[in-house]
């Protein structure tokens, strides 16, 4: 395809009606003067869709929309009080408006027709947002970095889709694919891999151990096949630092390409990224990148829906997939070249309906490869059931709180920290639990701000919980929000409580700080409820030692009693891994396993080939695998 502006052009009669054409990713853009072709163009639009097979979209050229003030006075006006609209933010150099409302549906209007008129009155293009139920001061931020870099941005967009079209052009003489693990193979942390083809080199995760030692923590990137300034792309599963920690690593030594992700992941990401900053700097550790890096790292991100197909590279074309794993988190379907081959890799995933979030799909368009996560992949790796798990959960608390203890439960900010909240919400509106007090540390409660914001990502019953507010489980009045040092020694010092704190593999954060305060009485407990590191601090109490060496002058003597429930896991368990192998559709020809500890790895690997005939290999970190 040769210059597919101009072959877009052609297809307008009268090209004066276009004031410029550009690219946004993958996507082409035409922005016109004239109101009555934004207002009306015949459908020509959609045919010139239907015959390059690629979106396109008309907007107005900035100069013709109505002024700000006189627009918002309008919108105001025009949406009942009933929609209960909050803000509206006009993104100028793309000329959309959004519109945030309680009920958006109540602001869209029947059939549309309220967005109909804005677009009419004042030329802009509405798009209705849902307000957040709890206000995030990141949302806040994150939008105000993309909006005083608006003008980058469009450039940045254009820049992108020119990658992506002027490639279309290039002769092939040779066509493989290879991938190079950079981490988390036989190992569970730092996920990174590096996805190549003549034509493109995309990174897919880029993550960090936080439980490991220092030469142990990042993605080996010092390899000759990785070169950052020839980089085309990243594309990030989801936003535990696992997968996404070394992100901003990556804008600090330069890189300025896209970044592909879900829109709670992209937010997600960028909070647990300064929290990473304020925990290194609180521990008088060197920070690895700074908040300006975090910043560069939102405005090169390019969201995408669940199933959106879009091209990132001449030859690689994406669709992203629920994981069910947490909140935004995504299986990442590639199809690379003009039907060469199609890979899927898996990220975290979890093969079953949880408290907040479907399972993961399985049907996908084709399938050939698939690289997927064996953390529980070992034959014992069956822990008891969710519903299992929430009973023994309830009964900790209730003998907890007979003894005027406290129950600490350390949870990973995303997905952990929420579903317990879920299950601790329903417990006492059921009358199983007196009112005991939970307390949600800082940023497990910013983290849960940015849930609110994207209920669609939810599963049907919790979605519908949150569109009222009188039913939203975050915000019962049983959970007490710790924002200070201060408050959390009121907590340490006060009654009987349940505490929900990070880091849930216990390497640093809030929870260190309680465990300390919490382990000399037998009246208190902890509940491990994530994936412990095998050097971390949970993974110790896990396996029952009852002294912890906290540094040369500190030990700590263990009296609470020590509980691990690994049935409220987002990754499958053993069985659930090889459900999902079974429901694959279309089977693929090869499975390669990482993320997981090298014998739960091999076994998983073993299993999957007696059972399926499927080639499986479970590779080792810098090893390179052809698959085709």
């Amino acid at each position: 395809m040769p210059d597919i502006l101009k072959e877009v052009l052609k297809f307008i009669p009268d090209n004066t009606v276009i004031s410029d054409s550009v690219f946004e990713g993958a996507n082409i853009v035409l922005y016109t003067k004239s109101k009555e072709f934004f207002l009306n163009n015949n459908g020509l639009i959609k045919s010139i869709v239907d015959s390059i097979k690629k979106r396109v979209e008309l907007r107005p050229d900035p100069s013709i929309t109505m002024d700000r003030e006189k627009a918002e006075e309008l919108i105001r006006k025009l949406i009942p009080k009933d929609a209960g609209l909050d803000q509206v933010l006009f993104d100028v150099q793309r000329s959309i408006v959004v519109i945030e409302a309680d009920k958006p549906g109540v602001a869209i209007g029947k059939n549309g027709e309220l967005l109909r008129q804005i677009k009419e009155k004042t030329l802009w293009v509405p798009e209705v947002r849902r307000t957040p139920s709890i206000k995030s001061k990141l949302i806040e931020n994150i939008r105000a970095v993309l909006y005083e870099n608006n003008d980058y941005r469009k450039k940045f967009l254009h820049k992108i889709g020119k990658r992506i079209y002027d490639g279309w052009t290039k002769e092939r003489r040779s066509e493989w694919i290879r991938v190079t693990f950079l981490g988390a193979a036989r190992h569970v942390g730092r996920s990174c891999i590096l996805l190549q083809t003549p034509e493109s080199k995309v990174l897919l995760d880029c993550g960090v151990d936080i439980a490991a030692n220092d030469e142990d923590q990042f993605p080996i990137l010092d390899v000759p096949e990785f070169n950052l300034s020839q980089l085309d792309a990243v594309v990030l599963s989801h936003a535990h630092l696992d997968h996404s920690g070394l992100l901003s690593y990556l804008f600090k030594m330069g890189y300025r390409g896209p970044v592909y992700c879900t829109l709670p992941t992209r937010d997600i990401t960028a909070l647990l990224a300064l929290d990473f900053i304020s925990i290194a700097q609180k521990d008088a550790r060197d920070t690895i990148f700074s908040s300006t890096d975090v910043k560069e790292m939102v405005k090169h991100t390019v969201v995408l829906e669940y199933e959106e197909v879009t091209d990132i590279t001449p030859d690689i074309r994406i669709t992203l997939y629920n994981a069910g794993h947490v909140l935004g988190s995504a299986m990442v379907h590639i199809h690379i070249g003009n039907g060469l081959h199609n890979l899927l890799y898996s990220g975290d995933v979890n093969y079953e309906n949880s408290n907040l979030l479907h399972k993961a799909v399985t049907k996908f368009p084709r399938l050939e490869t698939v690289i997927m996560e064996a953390t529980y992949g070992g034959k014992d790796d069956n822990p008891a059931t969710r519903q299992e798990c929430e009973d023994e959960l309830i009964r900790i608390f209730k003998e907890t709180y007979e003894k005027r203890g406290k129950v600490l439960i350390p949870v990973l900010g995303v997905g952990r920290a929420q579903e317990i909240m879920l299950i601790v919400e329903k417990a006492f509106r059921n009358k199983l639990l007196p009112e005991i007090p939970v307390y949600v540390q800082g940023m497990v409660w910013d983290v849960t701000a940015i849930h609110t914001a994207y209920p669609d990502f939810f599963n049907i019953n919790v979605r519908r919980a949150i569109f009222h507010k009188d039913q939203n489980p975050f915000l019962s009045k049983i959970f007490k929000h710790i924002a200070s040092q201060k408050e959390m020694q009121e907590v340490i010092e006060g009654g009987p409580c349940i505490i929900l704190a990070t880091s849930g593999m216990m390497t640093g954060g809030a929870s260190v700080e309680y465990f300390k305060a919490l382990a000399d009485s037998d009246r208190n407990a902890v509940v491990l409820v994530s994936y412990q590191g095998p050097t971390s601090l949970g993974r110790r109490l896990e396996n029952g030692d009852k002294e912890i060496r906290m540094s040369e002058n500190e030990i700590i003597k263990v009296k609470l009693n020590v509980y691990t429930l690994k049935g409220f896991s987002g990754h499958s368990s053993r069985d659930q891994l090889m459900d999902f192998v079974n429901m694959l559709d279309p089977k693929p020809k090869k499975i390669i396993l990482v993320h997981g500890e090298s014998s739960k790895c091999l076994d998983l690997a073993s299993s999957i080939h007696k059972q399926f005939r499927i080639e499986t290999i479970a590779p080792r970190t810098l090893d390179t695998v052809r698959i085709r």
